[in-house]
């Protein structure tokens, strides 16, 4: 949802929040504001972007591990592997989008895999809000707010050797990829969605 293609934009304002709750289980929100042109984000106001805000958020896990990480997709949701299906990191079930006026996103439950010590726990939530232009915002400008927050997660490191371990390892991992791929969006690119479950909508 970030533009269609190469339309300016600025990625500031971001923030790390990520904690382990008493019954162990993991919150980690990560959140950038980015910045355009009021026109260019009302064009992109459409699920068919949020889709491939998704499948950007893939493509750059997968490039910034040099494809040691890969998404495999299956036809009731996707698998992340390492190098090979085999390998299941994490599984999840089929993506769930949202939108309205001011809010979208798109949401992955997590089903399994040799992260997950509790299978059928925790999502995958990237969501996008509008900051009202009265918040800020210069004229001609609109501003968004995108989260990508995994929650309820209860990883497979910490309950079976240690959750310093986790913390000094996945997520310290996980923390640098999501924020990397915040970064990322000020280039604009977004990926067309390998399912293409929108693109039939697109004007």
């Amino acid at each position: 949802m970030l533009k269609p293609r190469n339309t300016p934009t600025e990625v500031t304002d971001l923030e790390d929040a990520t904690v382990t709750l008493e019954d162990g289980s993991v919150r980690s929100v990560q959140a950038a504001t980015v910045e355009m042109k009021a026109g260019d984000l009302e064009q992109l106001w459409h699920p068919i972007y949020m889709e491939r805000l998704a499948r950007t958020y893939w493509r750059y896990l997968s490039h910034i591990t040099l494809h040691l990480i890969r998404v495999k997709y299956r036809s009731d949701g996707r698998d992340v592997v390492l190098l090979f299906k085999p390998f299941k990191l994490l599984s999840f079930s089929a993506p769930e989008y949202g939108l309205d006026v001011d809010r979208a996103s798109v949401t992955w439950a997590i089903s399994g895999g040799l992260l997950v010590s509790k299978p059928g726990q925790g999502r995958l939530k990237i969501s996008v809000r509008r900051i009202p232009s009265w918040e800020g915002t210069p004229v001609g400008s609109a501003r968004i707010r995108v989260d990508v927050e995994v929650s309820n997660f209860y990883p497979a490191i910490a309950h079976r050797i240690s959750d310093h371990l986790y913390r000094w390892t996945q997520s310290k991992i996980h923390v640098i990829v999501t924020m990397g791929f915040l970064r990322s969006l000020a280039k604009g690119d977004l990926t067309p969605s390998v399912v293409g479950q929108f693109e039939h909508q697109a004007k």
